[in-house]
């Protein structure tokens, strides 16, 4: 029976012992693992900040839609979304430092996009930034034309603004027309032209003119000018000077020329200087002493004739009488 005993009590120790070993061995486990460790990774880092994005116009009005882009130091992109209703975007997470904030849309098509710009984040803490996008330009097309006839006008210079500020000079060109942008700062903002240069013959179109326009939409602007009024000379007073322009003379003195009748005979008075040649065409008329050698000329000519006429005729007498002499014998 102590035999019993003893193999018992051999017994019970060798189970006990594998009782206690086998707890020992399985707690080895329960240390942190790497893969128990790597899910906090998760959650931002302690000293992370973020960026707080609003954008508006230049009217006030918030810009729902926006496209944004957010750059490391290195160029690689950290963020990118569009703002909400309320025209708001959060980058949260970020480390601390400089990053490149990009608007690559403004998601309205009455609005241009901001430059870049950069933004610094700080640990744990907020950044709030506010972009503006502006309006696009208005596309101000100017006309000057007749007051009557609506003919297009070139040479008319005119200023455009808005308030006691100047935005733009337009010189209409050969074709009567000039264009160019106008910046706006709201959905339809007012503006103003005055002409301060008229077209070549043509009055200053003295009053100024007002007009509407809106971000990227066309508008035509029309000059009307009236033309220069043109006063006729004044009446010229007689004078005894002698005009240049050629008179027919009247008859009446030695040497005068003859005036011909309406019938184009020549009238009855005529004068030796009616056989002298005609002056060239385009001349000034002769007077009676331009026309004094002409009728010595004429006068000697008309002697030298008569002579020799007599010489002949007394000739012919002579002849005829010894011819009569001769038949008679």
């Amino acid at each position: 029976m102590h035999a019993r005993l003893v193999r018992s009590a051999a017994v019970a120790v060798a189970v006990t012992a594998t009782l206690t070993w086998a707890p020992a061995a399985s707690a080895q486990p329960s240390e942190p693992t790497p893969s128990a460790s790597a899910v906090p990774a998760e959650t931002p880092a302690p000293d992370a900040g973020s960026v707080e994005i609003t954008a508006k116009d230049t009217a006030g009005d918030v810009l729902p839609g926006a496209t944004l882009l957010l750059l490391d130091s290195t160029g690689q992109e950290a963020g990118r979304g569009k703002t909400d209703s309320l025209g708001k975007l959060t980058f949260p997470g970020l480390a601390p430092g400089v990053y490149r904030l990009k608007e690559t849309a403004s998601g309205s098509p009455l609005h241009e996009v901001v430059a870049d710009q950069d933004v610094i984040v700080t640990p744990g803490a907020t950044t709030r930034l506010l972009i503006t996008d502006p309006f696009k330009a208005a596309k101000v097309l100017l006309h000057a034309k007749d007051d009557k006839s609506g003919k297009l006008l070139p040479g008319a210079t005119v200023n455009i603004g808005t308030g006691d500020s100047t935005l733009l000079t337009l010189t209409t060109g050969s074709k009567g027309t000039a264009s160019g942008e106008l910046p706006v700062s709201s959905r339809k903002t007012q503006f103003w032209v005055k002409e301060i240069k008229a077209p070549a013959g043509y009055d200053l179109y003295e009053p100024s003119k007002t007009f509407r326009a809106g971000p990227g939409v066309p508008v035509t602007v029309t000059v009307t000018n009236a033309q220069t009024a043109t006063t006729p000379p004044p009446p010229q007073k007689p004078t005894d000077r002698a005009t240049d322009k050629p008179s027919p003379s009247k008859p009446g003195k030695d040497g005068d020329v003859s005036v011909p009748s309406a019938s184009g005979t020549p009238t009855a008075d005529k004068t030796a200087a009616s056989t002298a040649a005609p002056a060239p065409a385009g001349s000034l008329a002769h007077t009676g002493a331009d026309a004094a050698p002409w009728l010595i000329g004429s006068a000697g000519v008309l002697i030298a004739a008569g002579g020799g006429a007599l010489i002949a005729a007394r000739r012919r007498r002579t002849d005829n009488s010894t011819d009569d002499g001769s038949s008679e014998s």
